[in-house]
């Protein structure tokens, strides 16, 4: 029987029309040849979303610049004008196949497993980061201890911001996501273990937002008034599951205002592979989501196990959140909102399409073993 789920209902991101509420969330897939160029398999690798029904395509988080940006081997990059053009084409096939793109623009700040421009990592403040570097990303062994950002530094990063989001809107981009979660440079500065600065960078979850909105600032000025931008936050981390934001939800309503006044046009709260409602649900029992939606009047998207028709549902029937975005379920059903319109069931993932890595090269090793073919 065809299904009546919200999730097939249109909606708005800004000025953003999108057909339905289901997203691609951001995965990184580090499968360029090491020059930080797209390849054409990377332009089927997202059309092929499109062509799934899903509305919008999220890339993964693409590096800003030559000095300090890069986190992993192979990731891409959107600095030389050869990268934009390589990117355009990556955007005309997802449009041609009936979807919306952004591009999520990514700072690694002290998670930084390779960098093939400049020696050294920087963060907020020279704090060890937690855990090892991850395997599947092509690192191993501990991470580098990074030096505290200089002003210099700071003001570099946000530059880097606002020029790579202008060079998404040359590339035909449809927005920006600045990525703001999961350990990264953002995400840095709004945690407090990772940012002990004592100047206005630092403190309170004010000082902490700081860096934050002033690079929501900068890509806004840059790419102007109309043209969608968002940032996607969480409280955990690839290399921490279990990181609280402090402050509770008042902590949490503190960054996601300063967020909307420094010109977000959504919000999109990451899981890190967990499940929402565990990661979502702060300490008054309000969902991070849902509380986002409330203090700012944005439109949000949430993350975490919205593969599950029923949880989907939920999330959008009782307000949590605006659109749904899909990782690892969007890769087992490329063709999920079509199968959830259709009342098909969706398909369990297997995690072996993300074995031994998580390029792309690996999955189309295992789709082919398992005789699957790639259109």
């Amino acid at each position: 029987m065809p299904s009546s789920h919200p999730a097939l209902t249109p909606t708005q991101l800004g000025s953003l029309k999108l057909a339905n509420r289901v997203a691609v969330a951001p995965m990184s897939r580090v499968s360029t040849a090491g020059d930080g160029m797209p390849t054409a398999e990377m332009a089927d690798y997202y059309a092929r979303f499109a062509k799934g029904g899903f509305a919008l395509v999220i890339t993964e988080g693409i590096y800003l610049d030559h000095a300090h940006s890069q986190s992993y081997p192979n990731q891409p990059a959107l600095v030389t004008g050869a990268q934009v053009a390589g990117w355009r084409r990556v955007v005309d096939s997802v449009h041609s196949a009936g979807g919306l793109i952004i591009a999520q623009l990514m700072h690694g700040g002290a998670l930084s497993q390779h960098n093939r421009h400049r020696e050294g990592t920087i963060a907020p403040s020279a704090v060890p980061p937690l855990g090892e570097k991850m395997a599947a990303y092509g690192g191993s062994g501990a991470w580098a201890l990074p030096r505290s950002a200089s002003p210099e530094d700071i003001a570099e990063a946000l530059s880097g911001f606002a020029d790579t989001a202008g060079r998404a809107k040359e590339a035909g981009f449809d927005g920006v996501e600045l990525h703001g979660a999961n350990g990264y440079l953002i995400d840095q500065f709004l945690t407090t273990y990772t940012n002990t600065r004592t100047d206005g960078y630092g403190g309170d979850a004010v000082g902490r937002s700081r860096f934050m909105a002033e690079a929501l600032e900068a890509v806004r000025t840059t790419v102007g008034a109309e043209y969608p931008v968002g940032i996607r936050l969480s409280q955990t981390k690839v290399n921490d599951l279990e990181y609280r934001w402090p402050g509770g939800a008042a902590e949490a309503e503190v960054i996601f205002r300063a967020a909307a006044a420094a010109g977000a046009d959504f919000l999109h709260l990451a899981s890190e592979g967990r499940d929402w409602r565990q990661t979502a649900t702060l300490d008054t029992g309000v969902t991070a989501t849902a509380l986002a939606r409330e203090a700012t009047g944005l439109p949000v998207i949430a993350n975490g196990g919205m593969h599950d028709v029923v949880q989907a549902r939920t999330v959008l029937d009782e307000g949590h959140a605006d659109v749904i975005a899909l990782g690892r379920g969007a890769l087992g059903d490329r063709d999920w909102p079509q199968r959830v319109a259709d009342g098909q069931t969706p398909s369990s993932f297997v995690s072996e399409l993300l074995r031994p890595d998580v390029t792309l090269g690996a999955e189309c090793t295992y789709r082919a073993r398992a005789g699957e073919a790639i259109p």
